[in-house]
């Protein structure tokens, strides 16, 4: 009996993305250059490199299907992720890319075999992860970026979206 394969993990992926879509959606474009210090990403840097990390897993276990971290070009792999990142784009044009890359992403995780998502990866420290943590892992990653952006919409004026529907849920019990 499996309590949480690829179908759970791809619904937490598609969670995650439409609460960073609300947060792209709730952040005014004039506001996507915005540095929460000078050495640090962007809102619109942030919100592309979410884009681009949807793809790391299919690229990681599907195309190229590692079985070992050790000798991986990780830098290879960032600094084409800076690359995307720092190239010009609406904030359209970024929604557009999480929507259609979140929804890419959720559709290749969930028809994964479970015996796939069992298969362990040696990590570059020698350890062991199996397949569905390393998704998992990136499904995390994205959260991390989502706190950090949603701590910019508080400095940009901006009340998150999960806080303006529990304060509209308290508003609701205080008039029942």
């Amino acid at each position: 009996m499996s309590l949480y394969g690829p179908k759970h993990l791809a619904e937490s992926i598609r969670t995650v993305r439409k609460n960073t879509i609300l947060i792209a959606e709730d952040i005014p474009e004039k506001d996507y250059g915005y540095r929460a210090a000078p050495e640090s990403r962007s809102v619109g840097e942030i919100l592309m490199h979410i884009a681009v990390l949807s793809r790391f897993d299919r690229f990681l276990h599907d195309e190229e299907r590692v079985r070992t971290l050790k000798g991986f070009d990780f830098g290879k792999l960032i600094r084409h992720s800076e690359a995307e990142e720092r190239k010009s784009h609406s904030k359209k044009e970024i929604i557009e890319l999480l929507l259609k890359g979140g929804e890419s992403w959720s559709r290749w995780v969930e028809q994964l075999p479970e015996s796939f998502l069992a298969e362990e990866v040696e990590t570059a420290e020698g350890g062991r992860k199996s397949r569905f943590e390393m998704i998992l892992g990136t499904k995390e990653h994205e959260i991390h970026h989502r706190a950090q952006l949603t701590v910019m919409e508080r400095s940009l004026g901006v009340v998150p979206h999960l806080t303006r529907k529990r304060q509209a849920a308290l508003e609701n019990a205080k008039s029942s």
